[in-house]
């Protein structure tokens, strides 16, 4: 595969691509993205809430709308405001939760606002994605594949480095961040072959997939990796410092 010679925004997943096992950004990592940052638009795409996004987005002064929720939200990270959301179905949503529930799966559940780990603390059903969380990955497989397009519903498994575990996020179908950074393109004047994508898991399979350059972290899937233009060392190696500095600055 032949990668673009510029590209004029740049898109990182969280953990195990942009945070390490610790959870926190190394100083590395956060001078290659803030170098970056100061020349064209940087966005985190993740799995992870909206809260998580706005803290990480903040901490590298980002303005540029960021992804949050496996691709089932985009948001303003300084105002904090939401800009486009696609959340689940509530029917789908009671469904999924009650049997997780008496499967005796931890999960996390995502509303506008919040998020709740307990059946009795959701107040209805008005979910933006659900995460299985902290499950081993045979059990993340069977939980996908009972799961996925159930209803108006799909499921992907993501590893969790930072425990060595798995979840499962569950969002409307066709939600993706793939079908997120398509909306977060036009609202920066872009075309996804100008975007830079880095990522670690299956659900940065779609991403990576639909930018002109992609960038899988050293301990990826093969799947990620085989579609790659550069493969980067671990987070635990600053390897998105090392893609940075080696591959995306000189084609700024």
């Amino acid at each position: 595969m032949t990668a673009p010679n510029s590209f004029k925004a740049f898109l990182i997943d969280l953990d195990g691509t942009l945070i390490n096992r610790s959870e926190t950004i190394s100083g590395r990592v956060k001078q290659a993205v803030e170098q970056v940052a100061k020349q064209i638009p940087v966005s985190i795409a993740t799995g992870r809430e909206m809260a998580h996004v706005i803290d990480f987005a903040r901490q590298l002064a980002l303005t540029s709308p960021q992804i949050c929720d496996g691709g089932a939200m985009v948001l303003d990270p300084v105002t904090a405001v939401t800009t486009w959301c696609s959340p689940l179905e509530p029917g789908d949503a009671e469904i999924l939760v009650r049997q997780l529930h008496e499967l005796e799966v931890p999960f996390m559940a995502t509303y506008p606002g919040g998020s709740a780990t307990d059946v009795g603390d959701l107040v209805d059903w008005n979910l933006i994605r659900v995460s299985a969380l902290d499950i081993p990955e045979e059990t993340a497989g069977d939980l996908a594949a009972r799961f996925n397009n159930t209803g108006d519903m799909q499921a992907v498994k993501v590893y969790l480095p930072y425990n060595d575990l798995w979840a499962v996020d569950f969002t409307r179908r066709g939600v993706d961040k793939a079908a997120a950074t398509a909306l977060l393109a036009d609202m920066i004047g872009v075309d996804l072959g100008q975007i830079a994508a880095a990522g670690d898991s299956y659900n940065d399979l779609p991403l990576l997939q639909a930018c002109g350059l992609a960038i899988a972290m050293g301990d990826a899937p093969e799947e990620l990796k085989a579609i790659a233009h550069y493969i980067a060392p671990s987070a635990e190696e600053d390897g998105l410092a090392v893609a940075i500095e080696e591959f995306i600055l000189r084609r700024l």
